[in-house]
Formats: structure tokens, sequence, C-alpha cells
């Protein structure tokens, strides 16, 4: 119940730790979408930008047209004497933001050349020779004195000598008897202000405005989410320090510096103290359990003893059922030894710190230490071993995994054989065998091995009463090596044997 209720508070915590760190792939795809919702929306903005500005330089050339063709019968007949008055009658035409010029190129003059004849409003004279010179830069006038026909709308934006900017927006030529008569429709840039004719989009002060937002509030969003960022990376290497050197490295509180984490941090901290209280929780209930079980098993093996030496030889019935009685208690004994190996290797995984690990030197004592304890058979403990191979882990974790592995060798193992430990390093991976010369495991059986409770073992092997029998140690070695982030499988050797596989990744700093 204790195991399965820390279980539950872990995997909530976990999901909510997971969810955190996918913040990282979030601000990815935040900041592409900063990237690209700016290019979408300018071009919008833009296209209806200008949609705006022909709209407004169309409705100027309309007024320019219908202004020509006002002045048509007055042109037609207007003699030469009278042109300098021609002025005056413009001021009927003429709008409050439009200004309308006349311009002439006489009829059998040389060169067609255009004059500038007549203005309303008035315009300097200087300001008219810079259109004029506009005009003819761009080709308009030599098509106009080519043919004096067709309008030819336009936007040309010139400033001029005496201050400011016009826009001119048509030219709509009309020919008389006097010549060709060109009528200008143009109109200064500051009657519309707020149109910014002539400038480029991204220069109107609205997009420098907006750009100016954004950018601000791309620095607050970025800025926050990498104060998050740096918030949970302090909480990363933290959770790797407790990890790896125990609870007693700091508390996830006296590490933030962000207001908005400070309710995460203290649930990390409690997290930590979960852990640690079920680790110690788990390794009390293994030692209650086991002295609760240990001690009805004595009484009735005590008992057993008066009723051993009152029975004779001759009651075989009797005998019999009282060594099956003692033979049960054996398994009963080691099965509670393994119940509780198996609970203080899950209080290990839960609490242990991580720290590099000399595997060399780690398999050597090994090695040495369960040579002495094998059975009383004519079985060998040898080591092949790679110095300074390191991993990140416990030693306690790595010792229950490799005791069960040699314990299991030994006890498949048949008497004159050899149980050998071989260990490599493999790039970035250690590479721990435990070789054996017994049997071998079916085919069909060799991933089932490493499952709980399952037992290979054929009924009546010797050696049958350790912890192996139950199906336990190799279960064991698999959780440990999975908790490392490792892997463990098992292989038939030809002509027989065993070989059990371990992979765990080489510690960062000696990779």
């Amino acid at each position: 119940m204790l195991v399965s209720a820390t279980a539950g508070y872990l995997r909530n915590k976990l999901g909510f730790v997971w969810r955190l760190r996918s913040l990282r792939a979030k601000t990815g795809l935040l900041a592409l979408i900063f990237a690209l919702v700016p290019l979408f929306l300018y071009a919008e903005f833009r296209k209806a930008y200008q949609d705006s500005q022909d709209l407004l330089l169309q409705s100027v050339r309309d007024q320019g047209r219908v202004i020509s063709q006002s002045l048509l019968p007055l042109l037609e007949n207007a003699a030469i004497a009278e042109l300098p008055q021609l002025g005056l009658q413009l001021e009927r035409f003429a709008g409050k933001v439009t200004t309308i010029k006349l311009l002439l190129a006489p009829a059998g003059a040389a060169g067609d050349r255009f004059y500038y004849v007549a203005s309303w409003p008035g315009v300097a004279g200087n300001n008219l020779d810079a259109e004029r010179q506009l005009l003819a830069g761009q080709g308009v006038l030599d098509r106009l004195a080519q043919s004096c026909r067709g309008e030819l709308p336009f936007s040309l934006l010139y400033d001029r000598p005496t201050g400011g900017a016009e826009i001119v927006t048509a030219v709509t030529p009309l020919l008389t008897a006097a010549g060709c008569w060109a009528v200008v429709a143009s109109f200064s840039a500051e009657a519309f202000p707020g149109a910014h004719l002539g400038q480029p989009y991204w220069a109107t002060p609205t997009i420098q405005i907006a750009a100016a937002i954004y950018l601000a509030m791309v620095v607050i969003t970025f800025s926050t989410l990498l104060g998050i960022n740096g918030g949970l990376r302090r909480f990363a290497r933290l959770a790797r320090q407790i990890r790896e050197h125990g609870r007693t490295t700091g508390s996830f509180v006296a590490r933030n510096e962000i207001p908005e984490l400070a309710e995460v941090a203290a649930e990390f901290d409690r997290m930590v103290e979960a852990l640690h209280g079920s680790a110690a929780a788990i390794r009390r209930a293994a030692e209650d359990n086991a002295h609760a079980f240990k001690t009805p098993i004595a009484v009735i093996r005590q008992s057993l003893e008066p009723l051993r030496r009152a029975v004779g030889v001759e009651n075989q019935r009797v005998v019999r059922a009282i060594e099956r009685v003692d033979n049960s208690l054996d398994r009963l004994d080691g099965l509670v030894a393994s119940a509780r190996r198996l609970d203080e290797a899950t209080a290990d995984l839960v609490a242990e710190p991580r720290r590099p690990v000399d595997l060399q030197r780690l398999l050597q004592k090994l090695i040495e230490s369960r040579a002495t304890l094998l059975p009383g058979r004519d079985i060998r403990l040898r080591g092949e071993l790679w110095p300074a191979v390191y991993v990140l882990g416990s030693e306690s974790i790595i010792e229950t995994v490799i005791e069960n592995l040699i314990d299991n060798a030994a006890s498949f193992a048949p008497a004159g054989s050899e149980v050998l430990v071989r260990l490599r390093q493999e790039r970035d991976v250690a590479h721990i065998e435990v070789v054996d010369e017994g049997p071998g495991v079916p085919p069909a059986q060799l991933d089932q091995i490493f499952e709980r409770y399952f037992s290979a073992r054929r009924k009546g092997a010797q050696h049958d009463a350790g912890p192996g029998s139950f199906g336990i140690g190799l279960s064991i070695a698999r959780r440990n090596v999975e908790a490392m982030r490792g892997m463990i499988e098992a292989e038939n050797r030809i002509p027989q044997g065993l070989i059990i596989h371990i992979r765990l990744p080489v510690a960062p700093r000696f990779a």
C-alpha cells in the first residue's frame, strides 16, 4: 500500500515535471510563431495600405480627367493673347487640395518643347521648372509630343525647391489647333498627412510604432520564458546533485529565483522528502516483515526437534513428513530473505545516491568475496576486467546485480566448471558478461527468466533454496540495471552454458 501510494504521488509529480520540461519545445514553437506572424501581418497590411493609396490616387486622377474634359472647350478656342488669363479660368476647376497646371507644346514649334502656361493655385517658377524636369526625365513629355493622346496615370513624388513634397498623379493630353496641351493634376503630400504617400510601407510611423511594441512584447515574453527555463535548469542541476550525492546538497526553494516557480520548488522539495521517507519506510517494513516471519519459522523449526527424537526410524511415514516440513521451512526461510532483499533493493532504487563507480575495482572485490562463499563444489570464479571503466550509479545497486548473477550462474554450473565475469568498454557503454557452463535456457524462455517469480530450475536440482530459486534474483537484476538506464539480456552459449549481458552507459566525464 505504501509503495502504491508513493508511486501514485511520484507519477503526478513527474507528470508535472514532464510538462515543465516540454516548455523548451514550446518555446521553440513560440519563436517560430513570433517570426512568421509578423511576416504574414506585414504582407496583409501592406496590401491594404497599397490599396488605400491606390484608391486615393485614383480619385485624384479621376478628378484630373474631369477637369481636363471641362477645360477642352476653353482650350480649343483659346487664343495666344488669352493665355495669361487661363490661370484665372482654372480656379473654377481646381479643388482644395488639387493643383491644376497647363503645359503647351505650340504647334509648329521646333523640338516639341512644352512650356508651363498656367496654374491654379499659383506656383513658384522654380517649382514649375522642377516639375517639368521631372516629367521630362520620366519620358512623359516625349511621349506626349509624339502622339498627344492617351492619359498617363502614375505617381511621381518630388521635393519642391521652396519646401514640401508634391505628387503628380496624372497627365491628360489635349490636341488643339494651338498645339498639344498637357493637363497635370497633382496635390501636396501635406494635404494627406495620414496617407504617407511616397513613403515605403516599412518607413511609415504606424509600422515603426507597431514594430517597437512587437519587439518589446517579444523581449518581455522571451525574457520571462528564459527566466523560467533558467529556473528549471537550476532545478535539473539540483535534482542531479540530489540523485548523485543525496539530499544534503540543498533544496529547490533555496535555489529558486523566480517567484512564479516558488510553489513548484516547494512541491519538488516535498517530493524529495516523500522519496526518502518512502525509502526509509520500505526498509523498516522489510525489517519488520522479516522479523515477523522469522520468529514463527524458528518456533516451528525448534518444535520439530523433539518430534524427530521421539519418532523411531521404523515410522518412515512420520519421518518423511518431518523432512517435508523441514524442507518447506528452508524454502520459506529463503523466500522471506528474498522478499527482504527485494524490498531493500526497491529502497535503494528510490533514494540511493548516484556517483561514478569504478566497475573494475568493484567487480574484482565481488569476485574475491563470492569465490569464498560459493557452495562446496568444484567451481571456479574468474574475472577478465578492463581497468578504468566507470558508470554513474550506486555500488550497492550494482553489487546486488552482480551477486545475483554470480549466484544464479553458480547454482546451475556443473562441478569442475568455471563462472567467468568479463568487463570491457565499447565506446560509451560498459559491457559486463557473466558466463557459466550450465545447461542453458530453452530459447523460448530467454526473455522470461527476468520476470518475477519465474524459475527455469528443474525440480530436485541442487542448491535450489537460494533467492534465485524463487525467480526473484534475475528480476531484481533487471530492475536495477534499467534504473541505471542500462539493459540486460540472456544468450545461450555453444555448446552449452548461458551468458548474461549487461550494458550500462559510461559516466559522462569518463566516456
